[in-house]
């Protein structure tokens, strides 16, 4: 028996280090030897859902659960696989009994609040969101899905301040060796603009630096991945620009900040959304460059179907292929262009040659490149991802398709336009997802209709 605890601690440890395959062997070993290993059981499930073996885990969780029915960890693993396999129902049902168990369990009721949300319950998920940070005040996840919900619903001055528990964790002030801007004056004082996760978020919130500048700021410097510093040169307002894997020599400073949290001390709402488009520009050495290796056409029309794929409703958001864009190719006197990054005209096979697609995706070397290419496109048809956000920078006009599962709170609900980017329309999922077909069409029908307009 000494030796089946040591074997299943090794388990513990061994999923504690991410090492899933030598967890798994030790969990197995032990319930070889001791099948009702409630613990064990347990422990296997959760790692088969953290490789993506969902009807695995779920097998496993139903046999933990036979074990060990009241526990109420289990259950909530077993609810949130559930609601990763959409099944949310089942989800809602098994979240609301580990409840009984345990009412004021923060990170339960926010799950709850998830599954709620993403079935479009946004008032209960809201309810259920308020209860977890009631029971905890302190839990970040709460706070942020509640900040999720309400920007979403358009109540921007209520979400901006919850936003920031995204970053409770994070020690970037000390890096910086300032403190965090908290709205008081700027006159004669440098800011520093911290990173952003997402390339998108960047260039979205990047627009502050002007408003820094209006409030006096002597500097404003800014950190960027490094495929947005050369685009980031251009940034109106912005002194410096350095890259996360370079040293940032340019302070000491006086404040750093969030990008995204800077709408809170400008009192950011829909009705004064800071949109002086265009806040970035295309270098006219790129302009020149990529000029002659564009098709020559009346309407040019970029291309871009999928996001990072690391991205957690990645799923949702990108086009499972091109093909799904294929309709497009049959509007009259319009040339394509694949904005997609890396890929290739011979990753698209046959399919690039029967769209006439132009394809550039692969020798985009950054976001300036993007920035240099767009600027001479009459439009760019993408899905939720950073291109997007360039266009509508710019200020060229830009389609964008958006999931109706989880679709990103800044696009707002029921909309077809966007404050932040007036160049933007929105093509919506119909109600239910699970097929980008309508909105192709919807997509090929604006598209002629554009089309007969520039002829």
């Amino acid at each position: 028996m000494p030796e089946l605890q040591q074997r299943y601690a090794e388990g513990k440890h061994y999923l504690h280090c991410g090492e899933l395959a030598a967890a798994e062997q030790c969990f197995l070993d032990v319930l070889e030897a001791q099948p009702l290993h409630a613990a064990a059981r347990a422990n296997l499930a959760y790692l088969k859902g953290q490789q993506g073996c969902h009807a695995e885990a779920e097998f496993h969780y139903r046999q933990a659960l036979a074990l060990a029915p009241e526990h109420v960890q289990l259950r909530q693993n077993f609810a949130t696989l559930l609601w990763q396999m959409k099944r949310l129902p089942e989800a809602e049902q098994l979240a609301r009994a580990a409840l009984v168990e345990a009412p004021d369990d923060a990170a339960l009721l926010t799950l709850l609040g998830v599954i709620l949300a993403c079935g479009q319950r946004e008032a209960e998920a809201q309810q259920a969101y308020q209860l977890a940070i009631e029971a905890d005040p302190h839990y970040a996840r709460a706070r942020f899905n509640l900040a999720y919900l309400l920007l979403r619903q358009g109540h921007l001055r209520e979400g901006w301040p919850l936003l920031a528990a995204r970053w409770e964790f994070e020690a970037l002030g000390a890096a910086f060796g300032c403190p965090q801007w908290q709205g008081v004056s700027l006159h004669g004082k440098s800011i520093i603009l911290a990173l952003e996760a997402g390339q998108g978020d960047m260039i979205q919130f990047s627009r502050y630096a002007a408003l820094l500048k209006q409030r006096g700021a002597r500097t404003v410097a800014l950190l960027c991945q490094p495929a947005l510093k050369r685009l980031f040169a251009s940034l109106n307002g912005v002194d410096q620009v350095f890259a996360m894997n370079e040293p940032c020599d340019g302070g000491p400073w006086d404040y750093w900040s969030h990008p995204m949290h800077l709408p809170v001390w400008f009192d950011t709402t829909l009705d004064n959304v800071p949109a002086a488009i265009p806040y970035l520009a295309s270098e006219a050495a790129l302009v020149e460059y990529w000029q002659s290796r564009l098709p020559a056409a009346r309407l040019r029309v970029g291309l871009v179907w999928q996001g990072n794929p690391e991205f957690e409703n990645d799923g949702e958001r990108s086009l499972p292929s091109l093909h799904t864009l294929a309709p497009l190719a049959q509007v009259a006197n319009v040339a394509l262009i694949s904005l997609q990054h890396g890929v290739s005209r011979a990753g698209l096979g046959e399919l690039a040659q029967q769209m006439q697609l132009t394809v550039l995706g692969d020798q985009l070397r950054d976001f300036a490149d993007t920035a240099a290419i767009l600027s001479q496109c009459d439009l760019l048809i993408s899905v939720d991802t950073a291109a997007a956000h360039l266009a509508g920078a710019l200020g060229v006009p830009c389609w964008l398709l958006l999931p109706d599962y989880c679709c990103d709170w800044r696009w707002l609900t029921q909309r077809s336009d966007s404050p932040w980017y007036p160049s933007m329309r929105l093509f919506r999922q119909p109600a239910g997802g699970q097929t980008w077909r309508p909105v192709v069409e919807q997509l090929r029908d604006a598209l002629m209709v554009l089309a007969q307009e520039v002829q």
